[in-house]
């Protein structure tokens, strides 16, 4: 297929336009109808998340029940995954898969590990830092029309790891199927306390205000559609979030000394997610486009989520021809993409100049896909430019900070006088005389 092109890096700014995570009105119009058709008619999606999450606020389970059946055809009244589902995944999933997801595992926790703060106390001072784990959290897999068993590790074992005490999970079955059993592996081999067959909003719902079943979280992590990100946000102080997330999104910075062949197939890999993910391609290489143009033609054809990458390159896909790398590597950092692969000669020669991306993936055998499954990091990166100010997902997230004072009569009568004369600049006089009245009483003593 042509893939969009486009000359230099002042249009790519003016074209490369993200979609809004929180941008109800750009769901299709199949989606807004099936609204209309299970809330009623003239209901807005917004209307319809609002109006799901007061239910379960209210109601609790039985609000939970009645969305599933309504939104997702499931007929299940306890929705808890069970011992005996479990014992019937481990039997069903076969020993390459368990050991895959294994090896995955023990990167993730490996990756994790080294990542964890220390906590600091200076006597002398009277100052410290303790790091506490959050109580308990609740984490949402996306399902629907795949599953997703890496989302399980990716964002379980970093809480496992950070000592969280109870975990939670959330994952929607495919339509009319059981649970996938990769999935409910996953949770097991990842440390998951409880698993729930609830998706979309009703799930976000009963963490957030918690049910009979589901108890109350403090926060709530994980991807999902324009629906979850929505009720994410509107729940967002009643527990904390790691984050909106948007469609997934990749830029593959790539020079001519790369295999077209790799380019090709990376942005497939990412087009194939849905159609409004977003695969970009940056290189000075005229000729490398054409390599990648003929490529992307002969793999579609063999894939079997060909029509959805398909339909994502046609929409969101482009190709970026600048004059140089310098002029690629700007282009980025204001972009700052979710994903940035950089697939050049020498590519941690780069390192340095990349500023902003949810994750860097370097050289031709570190694709993105690897970071997707079993690299180490946590696959849940910031998207839509928030990697501005947003990280991946890690053990920072599970973990609270507590500074601690402890001054000692000597240490207070040095700072005193200075924290009086702040205090009285503020007009805030008692706080004032809480100071001075432990200056007088260490003075009467001197």
């Amino acid at each position: 297929m042509a893939l969009n092109v486009i000359h230099g890096v002042q249009n790519a700014e003016n074209v490369l336009v993200r979609i809004d995570p929180l941008d109800l009105d750009s769901l299709p119009e199949s989606v807004l109808a099936r609204t209309e058709e299970a809330f009623g008619k003239g209901v807005t999606a917004e209307q319809s998340i609002i109006q799901m999450l007061g239910d379960v606020r209210r109601d609790g389970d039985s609000a939970v029940i009645r969305y599933a059946k309504l939104l997702d055809g499931s007929d299940l009244e306890d929705f808890r995954v069970t011992e005996k589902q479990m014992a019937q995944a481990r039997a069903s999933v076969s020993k390459a898969l368990r050991e895959s997801l294994e090896l995955a595992a023990q990167r993730v926790r490996n990756f994790h590990e080294s990542t964890m703060p220390s906590e600091w106390v200076d006597r002398k001072q009277g100052l410290g830092e303790l790091i506490r784990p959050l109580d308990r959290v609740g984490l949402y897999a996306p399902g629907g029309s795949a599953a997703y068993p890496s989302t399980v590790l990716m964002t379980a074992v970093p809480a496992r790891v950070a000592g969280v005490r109870e975990v939670i999970l959330c994952t929607p079955p495919q339509r009319g199927q059981e649970l996938n059993p990769a999935v409910i592996v996953a949770a097991e081999i990842a440390g998951v306390d409880a698993l729930y067959q609830v998706g979309g909003v009703p799930a976000i719902a009963a963490m957030a205000y918690g049910t009979q079943s589901i108890p109350k979280v403090d926060k709530i992590c994980g991807p999902g559609n324009v629906f979850v990100a929505y009720a994410k946000k509107l729940v967002q102080g009643q527990v904390d979030i790691d984050g909106v997330f948007g469609p997934t999104e990749t830029i593959v910075l790539a020079d001519g000394t790369a295999n077209a062949s790799f380019c090709a197939a990376d942005l497939i890999a990412q087009a194939e997610h849905d159609p409004l993910a977003t695969a970009i391609m940056i290189t000075n290489s005229q000729d490398l486009i054409t390599r990648t143009e003929a490529e992307v033609d002969r793999m579609l054809a063999s894939q079997p989520r060909g029509d959805i990458a398909k339909a994502a390159l046609d929409r969101q896909g482009r190709v970026v021809l600048v004059d140089s790398l310098e002029d690629a590597v700007d282009l980025v950092n204001r972009i700052a993409p979710e994903h940035l692969c950089l697939v050049v000669d020498d590519p941690w020669s780069w390192v340095g100049k990349i500023k902003h991306a949810g994750g860097l993936f370097l050289g031709e055998y570190s694709p993105e896909v690897m970071g997707d499954y079993i690299a180490g990091p946590s696959h849940v990166m910031p998207t839509g430019g928030t990697a501005r100010f947003g990280s991946a997902l890690s053990v920072h997230h599970f973990l609270r900070t507590m500074p601690v004072v402890g001054l000692s009569p000597g240490e207070f009568q040095n700072l005193g006088q200075a924290a009086v004369h702040i205090a009285n600049a503020e007009g805030l006089s008692g706080h004032a005389s809480a100071i001075q009245v432990r200056l007088d009483e260490i003075a009467k003593g001197a």
